[in-house]
């Protein structure tokens, strides 16, 4: 908090009394930014406009990792990958605001190439100077303790690591283990080994993850949203057409808030509730300032 805000505080807190301090912090709660529209890459920047825009996460000379959802061989209206335009905007936007190199990359599930073109993302990035759109390369995994409560350690990717700032861009879909699949899922991408091993206790390896590899900034890809068989999806029926974008600094107050897009509360989503509890974020609708952008 500010000093001149702090100070306010304490008179107001002396006029009024102490009683009213805690409703004057919970309105300092994490700012998730919702917008809406058909033009994808438009309503991604203004998204993050609404947290200030991507000059306040991103300095001259920064290398930038964006991390989005390409695990499956899907096209884009199948809902199971985060869609090419909102991506596009996401790095062209780390560029405008000085960024030295901008790299994405995931860890797909389906064969990798198939993934990365399917899914319409080689397309969309083709061109641009200064990204990279990378395969991941297996020999770059790196052995990261974690002193989690799940996992003492794991392999993690080092260019997620070494960056200077990380973002997230998953998209938001059904997932048949957690109920839902979206920013805090989404770091499986950059994990190593057996994936696969940490679904017996998957909340608490999510949200052990997540404690180490932070995300600087969510920007929720809810374009079209997988509403059953995920995560692979497939069928178009399942897709729901919501034209939004969701951003915020705060990954779990983003997944909660995205949460709602499919009739849910936050609660309902462990994963969520787990990295909740484990201090990561808001999850408490009411306490977050939604802004319309």
């Amino acid at each position: 908090m500010e000093r001149r805000t702090f100070l306010k505080i304490l008179g107001l807190s002396s006029l009024f009394g102490t009683g009213m301090l805690p409703s004057l912090f919970a309105a300092e709660g994490p700012v998730v930014g919702v917008a809406e529209g058909r033009e994808y890459e438009k309503i991604t920047v203004r998204a993050i406009g609404a947290l200030g825009g991507m000059k306040r996460f991103v300095k001259p000379g920064d290398t930038v990792v964006v991390k989005p959802n390409i695990g499956w061989d899907r096209r884009p209206e199948q809902g199971a990958n985060t869609h090419p335009l909102v991506v596009r905007a996401v790095a062209a936007e780390a560029l405008a605001a000085g960024a030295k190199k901008v790299k994405v990359f995931d860890r797909p599930c389906n064969d990798a190439r198939r993934c990365y073109v399917n899914s319409g993302m080689e397309a969309a990035l083709k061109g641009m100077k200064g990204v990279e759109l990378k395969h991941i390369e297996d020999e770059r995994f790196r052995m990261v303790k974690l002193n989690g409560r799940s996992l003492r350690e794991w392999e993690l990717y080092d260019e997620a690591l070494s960056a200077d700032v990380f973002i997230n861009v998953p998209v938001a879909k059904h997932h048949g283990l957690t109920g839902l699949t979206l920013g805090l899922k989404n770091i499986m991408g950059v994990m190593g080994g057996n994936r696969g091993s940490v679904h017996r206790h998957i909340d608490g390896a999510l949200a052990d993850i997540n404690a180490v590899l932070k995300s600087r900034l969510t920007i929720i890809d809810a374009t079209r949203i997988l509403t059953a068989h995920g995560p692979q999806g497939g069928d178009r029926g399942d897709v729901k057409i919501l034209n939004k974008v969701i951003a915020s600094t705060d990954i779990v107050a983003a997944d909660a808030f995205a949460t709602t897009l499919f009739g849910l509360k936050p609660e309902h989503i462990s994963t969520t509730v787990a990295a909740y509890r484990r201090g990561l974020g808001e999850m408490n609708i009411s306490r977050m300032r939604i802004v319309r952008a």
